[in-house]
């Protein structure tokens, strides 16, 4: 940790570096005094009652998740089912101490119970490393600006050069981006979104501006439009602003789920018209509120998980919108669990219809020699690292242009964040915003 972060509690890393490491072992040790207790019938009956009942529980959870309520398209990991077990183990041993103890005693044991609740909330966090500091974690991550349309002198790119061959940073020009919350309504789709995100870069916010390309990004399931930036996303783009004259695309985060356990899977289904919303009414709005670069090669769609599947559909079945994708950590076929729930909850049973929203269905058939791609996933990812070869072997058998990046980590925020970080430049020179 630098002196900065060192300074502030809040940017403290909950992932990485000694404070996990601290809040475990204090869990561990916490989880270890309530259990030390003598007597037979507290061995032979209270601990493992508790330890039953806390398995049972944890893993009713897991089960009701996995095939009732379902509010994610992939099980859940038994890593998290095992550190929420711990916290019901500690509450539990906790409430049957509680009766036999006098008030210090049971002050003892209810403060002993947050440790290995902290521990565990640690510990699941780092599964998909979300919240990568407590600031984030608190949803004070980025502080949001009103965002005031309105149109200024443009410094474009001459056919055949790139923007940042023409481009000089004006003085005054500010050193990083500005998130604003924006409202994108479904005026063809009648899709009714949530408030979407948008990044401004340093280049757009002086005059006079930069003609930028765009990038409209999705989040994952379930999920929102804060959530790139919960996870850092500002810090990244205002780096590679700041290294290239403060060029950076122009980033809009639409909402394509409407509610949280809501999941459309980007189709024009009885669930929303949530594609006819991504490729027509975003960029209708984006192309009426922002001075951008209109050419289509200077529009890319991408998202990680759930965002990076939607990402694939798009690129796929709106290649005249979007010709450049980036798919991070994404499904091989849209899903809200296995194929069969998929086609009878999303496309009325109807599996004709399902294949003409499925990636891997359209590559068979149609061809793609003006798209390009980026298809990233995480070395750990178990799930999802066989299916994204699947993907990036059928686009490029299609005639799209792959870039295939593999990173150390797992289904977590750190790959989708440093997936993205590393497809900047490769967007850049697709966009012809740098060489």
């Amino acid at each position: 940790m630098n002196g900065v972060t060192m300074a502030n509690p809040l940017n403290w890393s909950l992932v990485r570096g000694p404070l996990p490491v601290v809040v475990t072992v204090l869990g561990l040790c916490c989880l270890a005094l309530l259990l030390a207790r003598r007597g037979r019938r507290w061995w032979t009956w209270v601990v493992p009652i508790a330890v039953v009942a806390a398995g049972g529980l944890a893993y009713g959870v897991k089960y009701a998740s996995d095939n009732w309520v379902r509010p994610f398209p992939d099980a859940l990991p038994d890593s998290l089912i095992a550190w929420g077990g711990a916290t019901l183990l500690a509450a539990g041993l906790a409430g049957a101490a509680f009766p036999r103890l006098r008030w210090r005693g049971r002050v003892a044991v209810v403060l002993a119970v947050l440790p290995v609740l902290a521990m565990s909330a640690l510990q699941i966090n780092k599964v998909y490393a979300f919240y990568p500091t407590l600031r984030a974690a608190l949803g004070m991550a980025v502080r949001t600006t009103e965002f005031r349309p309105g149109d200024r002198a443009l410094v474009t790119a001459p056919a055949g050069r790139a923007l940042s061959d023409v481009w000089k940073p004006p003085a005054g020009m500010p050193t990083q981006g500005t998130v604003s919350v924006i409202e994108i309504p479904g005026t063809v789709s009648g899709w009714k979104p949530r408030s979407a995100r948008m990044y401004l870069p340093p280049a757009y916010l002086t005059t006079p501006r930069a003609q930028l390309p765009v990038l409209v990004l999705v989040a994952g399931q379930p999920g929102s439009t804060a959530d790139w930036f919960t996870f850092g996303l500002k810090e990244r783009l205002d780096r590679y602003a700041n290294t290239h004259d403060g060029l950076a695309p122009v980033v809009v985060l639409p909402d394509d789920l409407g509610t949280v356990p809501q999941n459309p899977l980007c189709t024009d289904s009885a669930l929303g018209n949530v594609e006819t919303y991504l490729k027509t009414d975003v960029p209708a709005w984006i192309r009426a509120n922002l001075q951008v670069d209109p050419g289509p090669r200077s529009w890319a769609i991408g998202g990680y998980s759930h965002g990076g599947t939607c990402a694939l559909q798009l690129g796929v079945r709106a290649p005249e919108v979007y010709p450049s994708f980036i798919d991070i950590s994404g499904q091989r076929e849209p899903t809200v669990g296995n194929r069969k729930d998929t086609v009878d909850t999303v496309f009325g049973g109807d599996a004709a219809k399902f294949a003409e929203y499925n990636p891997l269905d359209i590559l068979r058939t149609k061809r793609f020699p003006d798209s390009a791609a980026v298809i990233a996933v995480g070395l750990k990812d178990r799930v999802y690292l066989p299916e994204q070869r699947e993907v990036a072997a059928a686009c490029q058998k299609a005639g799209i242009a792959v870039k295939f990046i593999e990173r150390p980590g797992g289904h977590d925020a750190i790959v989708w964040l440093d997936s993205l970080d590393q497809s900047l430049p490769w967007l850049a020179q697709r966009t012809g915003m740098t060489h």
